[in-house]
């Protein structure tokens, strides 16, 4: 999926980022935890250096409880980085995360230093609720709609720790291309530059792989179809999502499947595996490669026209 959704004030909120960064003791990156991997933005390790970093995976309620705890073992194990899931119906879930990251920078605490923390996310992973949440008051607008934090703001909590928050920025391209298709499903890009019924087939092929008794039970499916296009079309018949002719609707149908999805009504369901994560890196890496062999050439063709000059 070849999609491009990088704002204006999300280029400038990566500009402030890199300038603030010096100053924080430590990083909060808010993921959704039916995408761990794909929720992840790489400038944040691209900018961190060696500030700690604590992953917190935010509506954990929507995804599936046993690959959540892997996610969680996964990230632990990496240098400088600790994980806590929670969900946003737990509003005490969500403060607990103020005492992992005072345990994280114990030598701030100690000396009864302000704590100063960057949280970010990409957009709609429920950071603006959580920053609601940890100042008990409403600070930050919130929406289920992807892109709605524009402005980056200083938040002083009680607890002697200053929140800077910043803009829900993707990066500039979505790759490999099932990151993009991920993000599309859990509405972390907006519906109006994603085609839904590409999105609902491959949320559908994705739950005929690794969850096919969810669409068993939910859509009441006698026979489960083999190809994904046949279950969108079981599907709409099963919701009355007929066209004339008899025709299924494809577009209403997927409508469906991706709210219903979205608000957890199919079922607790993640996207994405660890070993799926690794995979990924290995094509991203791959790519970066190539890009950066790609531009070495053409600079060397470049110089080649100056030196005849």
């Amino acid at each position: 999926m070849a999609i491009n959704w990088f704002p204006g004030h999300m280029h400038k909120a990566r500009k402030e980022i890199a300038e603030i960064m010096p100053q924080v003791d430590v990083i909060i990156e808010i993921l959704d935890a039916r995408i761990p991997f794909s929720s992840e933005n790489p400038l944040v390790p691209a900018l961190r250096g060696d500030t700690p970093v604590l992953k917190v995976l935010n509506k954990s309620d929507l995804a599936d409880p046993a690959q959540t705890e892997i996610w969680l073992q996964h990230f632990k194990a990496q240098r400088g980085i600790d994980a806590i899931a929670v969900t946003q119906h737990d509003p005490k879930s969500v403060k607990d995360l103020l005492n992992v990251i005072s345990d994280m920078v114990p030598h701030r605490v100690s000396q009864d230093k302000l704590l100063r923390a960057l949280i970010c996310g990409i957009p709609n992973v429920g950071k603006s609720t959580t920053i609601n949440i940890l100042a008990d008051r409403i600070i930050a607008k919130t929406g289920n709609e992807a892109g709605v934090t524009k402005a980056q703001q200083r938040i002083r909590l009680d607890n002697n720790i200053v929140l800077h928050d910043t803009p829900g920025f993707l990066w500039p391209k979505l790759e490999p291309e099932d990151c993009g298709y991920r993000l599309a499903i859990t509405g972390g890009i907006k519906d109006t530059v994603t085609e839904k019924e590409d999105i609902a087939y491959y949320a559908v092929e994705y739950l005929l792989e690794h969850y096919p008794e969810l669409l068993v039970e939910r859509y009441q499916l006698k026979d489960l179809p083999e190809q994904p296009i046949d279950v969108m079309d079981a599907i709409a018949r099963q919701r009355a999502c007929i066209r004339k002719g008899g025709i299924a609707d494809l577009y209403k149908v997927s409508e469906i499947i991706l709210n219903e999805y979205r608000s957890g009504t199919l079922g607790r369901i993640t996207l994405e595996t660890v070993e799926q994560a690794e995979e990924a890196k290995i094509i991203i890496a791959e790519k970066e490669a190539e890009r950066a062999a790609k531009a070495e050439e053409e600079d060397g063709k470049k110089k080649k026209r100056r030196r005849r000059k």
